[in-house]
């Protein structure tokens, strides 16, 4: 397992070893040892989650303000645009954001710690999106902020078609008005 920093140090892209050949592929898609040597701490991870969204879903950009979770995320079927924002106001990178394809293909994970806002956008017809998180969901915490906040000025991808959204996420409020971590 490969651990890369991103811009923003804290979020690290995870790179699992992938052995192929014509039959197909294999990789550990998690091994607990790996992952905490890569990281270069231990992380306990409490809950998976698994979406599946059509072509132009965008999910977030979402964190809870108790029971914060960082999560380790991946595709499984299809490719999404994936971002991280840090919303720790005592950060040198509050603020801050940084996107990255995750496929399907390319095996890529994203590891997002506690304190940031997370958020994907679907590129292909469909994507399979899988997540572990290190703390349970607490729908009374959850947050969102609104994925096109100028204060941020996020460059999603131009799919053709504006985004869809549920209707909490075209809620979210702005970075200015958002409760933040400190």
């Amino acid at each position: 397992m490969k651990a890369t920093p991103t811009a923003i140090p804290d979020v690290l892209v995870i790179e699992p070893k992938v052995f192929g050949d014509a039959r197909g592929f294999f990789f550990e898609s998690f091994n607990q040892k790996a992952f905490d040597e890569a990281i270069g701490r231990h992380v306990d991870f409490v809950q998976d989650n698994h979406s599946r969204s059509v072509k132009g879903v965008l999910r977030g950009l979402h964190y809870q303000i108790r029971q914060p979770q960082g999560k380790l995320v991946r595709v499984v079927r299809g490719a999404v645009f994936d971002v991280a924002v840090d919303i720790r106001k005592s950060s040198a990178t509050f603020g801050r954001w940084i996107g990255l394809e995750l496929t399907a293909a390319n095996h890529k994970q994203l590891w997002v710690p506690a304190g940031f806002a997370h958020a994907f956008l679907v590129l292909s017809e469909t994507a399979e999106f899988l997540y572990k998180t290190t703390d349970y969901y607490s729908p009374e915490h959850e947050r969102c902020i609104a994925w096109n906040d100028q204060a941020l000025g996020i460059t999603w991808p131009d799919i053709g078609m504006p985004p869809q959204l549920s209707a909490k996420d075209a809620a979210g409020s702005s970075l200015g008005e958002a409760d933040l971590f400190k």
